[in-house]
């Protein structure tokens, strides 16, 4: 095959001998004259420095062998793509392979019943709630107490912050937004009472200082930061005392979690200073955040990975794109605002071009989980005692409905969940089962939730105690 030209990867089968097991990518990753003396048949040549630009055409469900007579430059390749979130082998080397889908589950035909007529705010304020939404254009919204609130409201009394809500966007909650309906359902994933819309976060300054300090108005933390080099200097003397009260083990784990504090500090400064750069306008990016997508998406989920690590929260929500974004991504080749190509009518331009976006937005997550899974955690990872919930309350965007919806949950080993599969219901089955399901495992029980009609118990395995 020719080099890659920006077309899709193509798809064929090989066998890896040693494993015995069959694979449907075969990359091939060296150089032009590495490649002219001879390569391996059947694969598609993808020098490594055109990995970058290539990763988009590489279908994310498929096992990928990255094979070069240099072994080192496979190894690279293969590192690189597990970190994207590819199930990656490299067969000039050791093999290294991505366990995340191990750790995941997909759930398809669920529905929101409670959604409909299908707008694109019902489909948010549907997505926890698995509740109808008000009708109205004023103040006196009503919708119903998110699953991520019940949760908090129990087992967020011990920690500093009961729980955290995220987003990508600046998402006003004042005005109408869609369909005569207030903004606060579509831009508020988190309702702590039916008529409590909880605002989300997108900056990751504000973001760091709610779980680290650092208050006051935006002039005083600007000021604060040209006076200091970080906020980890002023607890100086309590790390100190802290790592002589602990054994080398833990004061390892300390020394490990504040470099990591202080990186994502440092990312924040440099995105800051970034910002003072920019005098291009970005309506759905908040000022002061990085530029592209993909970083700012890293920092937020870093912050997270940070929150829960030092029990700051055990309750997190965080919306990564909003209905009616009109986000573009010319980064991956989608230069066409996100919703108006969402609409894709079974055109197959659109169809591939929304699939582009929607590949992009899971490996982001799925590096994310990857980094929860290298975290370690009582007896096993962060991942293993974490359960996340990732979807969306919109089924077929052009019909706007809520049925079939994409469903993901990852995480949860160390209560019974059992990952790696795929629950397919007959007949659409509530999304609140779901919920319900999940609230049992984090020790809320419920006789119900939202229209639920009963519990996902093949979500987990029997716990053996």
């Amino acid at each position: 095959m020719s080099q890659w030209q920006g077309q899709r990867i193509q798809e064929i089968d090989v066998t890896d001998a040693a494993a015995g097991r069959e694979h449907t990518v075969l990359l091939d990753v060296r150089e032009a004259d590495e490649w002219e003396a001879g390569h391996a048949p059947g694969a598609q040549w993808v020098p490594l420095g055109q990995l970058e630009s290539a990763r988009f055409q590489i279908p994310i469900n498929r096992r990928i062998v990255c094979v070069c007579r240099v072994g080192g430059r496979s190894a690279k390749a293969t590192a690189q793509l597990v970190q994207w979130g590819f199930d990656a082998v490299n067969m000039a080397g050791d093999a290294i392979r991505l366990k995340i889908k191990d750790h995941v589950t997909v759930v398809t035909n669920t529905r929101l019943q409670n959604s409909y007529p299908g707008t694109h705010d019902t489909s948010n304020s549907g997505f926890l709630s698995a509740a109808f939404s008000k009708h109205t254009e004023s103040s006196d919204y009503y919708l119903g107490t998110t699953m991520d609130q019940i949760a908090a409201k129990q087992i967020g009394r011990e920690t500093q912050l009961a729980s955290l809500e995220l987003s990508m966007d600046l998402n006003p909650l004042a005005g109408v937004c869609n369909n005569g309906y207030a903004c606060v359902y579509q831009n508020c994933l988190s309702w702590s009472s039916p008529t409590t819309p909880l605002p989300s976060e997108a900056h990751p300054r504000i973001v760091f200082e709610r779980l680290f300090g650092e208050g006051g108005t935006s002039a005083a933390r600007r000021a604060a930061l040209r006076s200091r080099a970080s906020l980890l200097d002023s607890f100086n003397d309590d790390i100190a005392r802290l790592k002589q009260r602990v054994g080398v083990p833990d004061r390892n784990r300390v020394d490990q979690y504040l470099e990591s504090v202080r990186e994502i500090e440092r990312q924040i400064q440099r995105a800051e200073a970034s910002a003072n750069d920019n005098l291009l306008p970005d309506l759905d990016r908040p000022v002061g955040v990085p530029a592209a997508f993909e970083d700012h998406a890293k920092l937020m989920f870093d912050l997270q990975l940070l929150a829960f690590q030092a029990d700051i929260t055990r309750v997190i929500t965080f919306q990564m794109t909003r209905e009616l974004s009109n986000r573009s991504y010319p980064e991956i080749g989608v230069a066409d605002p996100h919703h108006p190509t969402s609409h894709h009518g079974n055109d197959p331009e659109k169809v591939a071009k929304i699939a582009k976006i929607n590949t992009f937005h899971v490996s982001l997550f799925s590096q994310f989980l990857q980094k929860m899974k290298n975290t370690p955690d009582a007896d096993g990872s962060l991942l293993d005692n974490t359960v996340y919930l990732y979807g969306s309350g919109m089924g077929n965007p052009s019909l706007h409905d809520h049925e079939n919806l994409p469903i993901l949950v990852a995480g949860g080993s160390a209560s019974g969940m059992r990952g790696g599969r795929h629950i397919k219901f007959d007949k659409g089955t509530p999304l609140a089962n779901l919920h319900l399901t999940l609230l049992d495992r984090v020790g809320v029980r419920l006789d119900s939730f939202g229209d639920s009609d009963g519990r996902i118990d093949d979500l987990f395995e029997p716990v053996t105690l």
